[in-house]
């Protein structure tokens, strides 16, 4: 069984010169089930390659996670053909950083505002550096997951809601 154990976090925006230099890919993708309770099943493709995965629900920073590579022609299919709710579309730059790879994605669409980084971490209380462009942890606020953003983009989020996903990380007290 594989089991991702990450932590997730608003992004500076004021500090994207940091990080925006970095590789980065052009993703998109989309989910064909969930089950209300944090299971689901998404289809993702990024430079011509497509996956799918399957993720369970999730306990604290982990949750169960199995990925498969399909064909891209299927893959467009299913999210032609079978998504539920919109499609995701970001941009994904892969930047390292004391050990760690941090992959912070910029969300487009219905979603542009929205920076969020990511870290894969061994356990959940490995310890790690945060860049100076990271903000409020958001590893439990189910609305910041991709599939809920696929349901609500932030677009759809009250104003102040909204404000609060694009605020700079020095108002939120982390620093």
């Amino acid at each position: 069984m594989g089991i991702e154990i990450e932590r997730r976090f608003l992004v500076d925006q004021e500090l994207a010169d940091q990080w925006r230099t970095y590789p980065s890919q052009a993703v998109l993708q989309g989910y064909i089930a969930r089950d209300g309770l944090g299971s689901q099943v998404r289809v993702r493709i990024v430079d011509n390659k497509a996956r799918l995965t399957v993720k369970g629900t999730r306990t604290g920073c982990s949750r169960p996670e199995y990925e498969f590579e399909i064909p891209l022609r299927e893959a467009e299919a299913m999210l032609d053909e079978l998504h539920v709710g919109d499609l995701i579309e970001k941009r994904r730059y892969r930047v390292p950083y004391e050990g760690y790879i941090w992959e912070v994605d910029e969300f487009y669409g219905d979603n542009t505002g929205l920076i969020i980084a990511e870290i894969e971490i061994p356990s959940a209380d490995t310890p790690f550096d945060k860049p100076a462009w990271i903000g409020r942890e958001i590893t439990e606020l189910d609305r910041y997951g991709n599939a809920a953003l696929s349901i609500r983009p932030i677009n759809r989020w009250s104003q102040e809601d909204q404000l609060s996903a694009v605020e700079p990380a020095a108002t939120d007290g982390l620093r």
